[in-house]
């Protein structure tokens, strides 16, 4: 784990791709992507499996790792409506029976709302962005607010390390300019993108089971 301050407030980075905001017992994540790999399969497409249970027990590492007490989604929660299959519904009422007393709030992002919200007896808000929390402004897709730092997802942010061919290394990262940071795609079956580096952002990478300044 790694603490910064931004916008006069500390973030705790996790090597799960969560940022802990500890004075709001607070967990973030972004693109959780529940069920991408069953929607692949139902297409024909041959994914792995397991992928859902994997980024639901890496939440829950995240979890009892920082005994937050609220989850904030920052949008897309489920990757499609041919995600909720019975078995994925299983997993989440598993998942989400593990934790009873925890409250989630969903922003809904583009799949989501293609998705539909997650069934009610998941005990999950669905709101529409942006959610003040403190001195940030949390929404799906990144971009400036007239008031608050923003923290955000949706483009799957990653860094390349190393210089030449087989040396080099595309890696999941936190990047906060300016005015707007972005979360790493938390689930486990996302592709990513490099972002462009800005003279002053700081960019946290994810890699070794920890989280390093690049």
């Amino acid at each position: 784990m790694v603490r910064v301050e931004v916008a006069g407030a500390t973030l705790e980075l996790l090597p799960e791709r969560a940022i802990h905001l500890p004075q709001f017992q607070t967990l973030l994540v972004a693109d959780v992507h529940v069920g991408k790999s069953t929607s692949f399969r139902t297409l024909g497409v041959p994914v792995p499996r397991g992928t859902t249970a994997g980024t639901l027990e890496r939440l829950s590492v995240a979890l009892t790792a920082t005994a937050a007490r609220r989850l904030v989604v920052l949008g897309d929660f489920v990757h499609a409506r041919r995600s909720f299959t019975p078995e994925t519904l299983q997993a989440l009422t598993r998942w989400r029976d593990a934790h009873p007393a925890l409250s989630i709030t969903l922003l809904r992002g583009n799949h989501d709302r293609r998705s539909g919200d997650p069934p009610r007896e998941l005990g999950i808000e669905a709101v529409d962005e942006p959610v003040a929390l403190g001195p940030y402004r949390l929404l799906h897709e990144p971009r400036e607010q007239p008031e608050g730092y923003v923290l955000a997802g949706h483009v799957h942010p990653s860094i390349v390390v190393g210089r030449h061919g087989f040396d080099r290394l595309r890696l999941p990262c936190f990047h906060f300019g300016a005015h707007v940071g972005v979360l790493p795609a938390f689930g486990e079956f996302t592709g990513s993108h490099t972002r462009t580096r800005e003279p002053g952002d700081r960019v946290f990478a994810i890699g070794a089971g920890g989280v390093h300044e690049v």
